[in-house]
């Protein structure tokens, strides 16, 4: 009878015996289709890959957009509509224009975030290929083809579309461009200070590796490592007990002896 139990009492804990939470299983499901559906797309041709990058960019941009023209509904609901007589000189319909492509409905954003994200995603796609790297003259260059689109589909042309088009697409890669590169000196990792790699080894193999910024403020170099007694690592601030395993590895070390 007891045996029974238990038993039960297994069967209705095994579905929780894994503990994965669901959400995390979701996430891993959904990173396994992304790098498949990655993987199918760079076997495609150069045509067939742009076109798959521009439509699913674009429907991305679509539903920022829309949900983004649901923020800016009342603003553009308010906006005073100008007589349909009413002769304004271009530079006033001009202004208009552009407060209108900005302050659209939803449909209205959609359709420029579509034509934001499509466009600048297929250049880059396209550059990609055949350039073979991304760098920041792609990413200018398709933040230039996206800014020019975008400026002659919302309208913000005004009676001058093709200037302000390519206004707009240097505007765009200009941004773009500083971005990329303030995005990629930050995630660059911070060059290895090669006058400290003997310090950083020996203070890391006795678990000290915190006091690595104690040695570069008194400008204890691996050529000092030889030299280094007591007195010099009181002046770096350097507790007793640290200061002692730190002169016992220099002195047990054979390299060091001997230098």
């Amino acid at each position: 009878m007891g045996e029974g139990k238990q038993g039960a009492l297994a069967v209705v804990e095994l579905p929780n015996s894994s503990g994965q939470n669901p959400i995390a299983q979701l996430q891993n499901k959904f990173k396994e289709l992304e790098a498949g559906f990655k993987l199918w797309l760079s076997k495609q041709s150069l045509p067939v890959e742009a076109a798959v990058v521009t439509a699913t960019s674009g429907l991305q941009g679509a539903a920022i957009g829309g949900f983004m023209g649901t923020l800016t509904q009342d603003v553009s609901s308010s906006m005073p509509t100008p007589p349909a007589g009413a002769n304004l000189n271009p530079q006033a319909m001009a202004s208009f224009q552009q407060a209108q492509a900005l302050a659209g409905g939803p449909l209205v954003q959609a359709r420029n975030f579509a034509v934001m994200t499509g466009v600048n995603a297929g250049i880059s796609c396209v550059l990609k290929r055949i350039r073979g790297k991304e760098d920041v003259q792609s990413s200018m260059a398709a933040a230039f083809g996206s800014g020019a689109l975008f400026s002659l589909v919302s309208g913000m042309g005004g009676p001058n579309p093709v200037p302000n088009a390519l206004t707009s697409g240097i505007f765009f890669a200009l941004v773009q461009g500083g971005l990329f590169e303030l995005g990629r000196k930050f995630s660059q990792p911070p060059a290895e200070d090669t006058h400290y790699v003997r310090t950083r080894s020996l203070l890391s193999s006795l678990g000290l590796q915190n006091y690595e910024k104690n040695f570069k403020k008194g400008l204890l170099t691996d050529t000092t490592l030889p030299l280094l007694t007591d007195r010099q690592d009181i002046d770096v601030r350097i507790p007793p007990g640290p200061r002692l395993l730190i002169l016992d590895r220099i002195q047990r070390d054979p390299e060091l002896r001997k230098r």
